[in-house]
């Protein structure tokens, strides 16, 4: 399928020269490798090889790199010309890195990034450690940008994401779970570092406060979509091409949007199915199949990619508020390609 970009025209997804992260990439190249080289001196570790040998294996198994992006390019298009953009976006990495360590014991994965995960090819204890590693050396990078306003933000953003993880937990199997609270567990996850990857960007270019503002919404509402159409992708999407394995939110009890959706509507029959499979865990052969007829037949997972190009929208209109400039049109059709990413 394809989706207008801002100037109206298809987007090819399957040419890469249209993909927007890879444009951004492309654009961002030089500042992207001295992320990188700032990244492996920082997780290095004289006392304790196990650090850098866990952080490898998820720092350079190829993500998109996404969230450290999002920092350079609002950075370079807002006039900021260095150095210290590349701390942040090395910090925005570490600390996604650190969470998607812990994330990966807490939901006990088995593969990440089509990889197996760090917690599976060492064990817990290193990947929860290690974590807490990258999580102090985030905290020295922000210190040395010597801005109050940027570790504000960013350790702001280090203490919503926890909270966002322990709300998901507690969320968990519970089918009284709300629209709102779905939503503040993915502000929590997910919104919050695109939001101050984005916010801190135009802090350290110095731009007036509304024009900070306009950044952190579109952090906010592309952060938003982008957990929403994870969350479909769980239920729709291609394992090779996402590298988890469909159904796991399932597996796991997670209550995601399109099923919320689907436990609001549900017949007694359907409530049942629901109580046995995600309230206590009884799951059998078929029960994927079986919750993906009911999701279906409610029309949720429409009804939630809905939502996900809505917050798309947000974040488009909140970026149209920066000055023109070619790394902002990239970041508007990013929001529309964050959504492109189902059918």
């Amino acid at each position: 399928m394809g989706l207008s970009s801002n100037h109206g025209t298809p987007m090819a997804l399957a040419d890469a020269t249209h993909k927007p992260q890879d444009r951004l990439a492309g654009a961002l190249a030089g500042d992207m490798a001295a992320v990188n080289a700032l990244i492996r001196e920082r997780m290095a570790s004289d006392h304790a090889p196990r650090i850098p040998e866990v952080t490898a294996h998820l720092v350079e198994a190829g993500g998109k790199r996404l969230r450290p992006m999002l920092t350079l390019a609002t950075a370079r298009m807002c006039g900021y010309a260095g150095p210290y953009h590349v701390h942040l976006a090395a910090t925005v990495e570490f600390i996604h890195t650190a969470t998607l360590l812990h994330d990966d014991v807490v939901d006990e994965s088995a593969q990440r990034r089509g990889r197996p995960t760090a917690n599976l090819l060492w064990d817990n204890k290193s990947s929860v450690l290690v974590g807490d590693y990258l999580f102090a050396r985030s905290f020295q990078l922000m210190v040395e940008t010597g801005s109050l306003r940027v570790l504000d933000i960013l350790a702001d953003a280090a203490a919503t994401i926890a909270e966002g993880e322990v709300l998901q937990l507690t969320a968990a199997q519970n089918l009284a779970t709300t629209e709102d609270t779905y939503l503040k567990v993915v502000r929590g996850k997910t919104a919050a570092l695109f939001a101050a990857a984005t916010e801190v960007g135009g802090v350290i270019a110095g731009l007036p406060d509304a024009q900070v503002a306009a950044l952190r919404t579109y952090g906010d509402a592309l952060g938003i979509s982008f957990q929403i159409v994870d969350d479909l992708l769980d239920y729709g999407g291609d394992a090779a091409a996402t590298g988890k394995n469909v159904g796991d939110d399932f597996r796991e009890g997670k209550l995601t949007l399109p099923v919320i959706k689907a436990v609001a509507r549900a017949t007694p029959e359907e409530t049942a199915f629901w109580q046995r499979t995600i309230q206590k865990g009884d799951q059998r052969d078929g029960d994927l199949d079986a919750a993906l007829a009911i999701i279906d037949r409610h029309g949720t997972m429409a009804e939630t990619r809905a939502e996900a190009l809505a917050w798309a929208e947000t974040a488009k209109a909140a970026m149209r508020q920066l000055p023109g400039h070619d790394l902002r049109d990239t970041l508007i059709d990013l929001a529309d390609y964050v959504v492109a990413r189902i059918s």
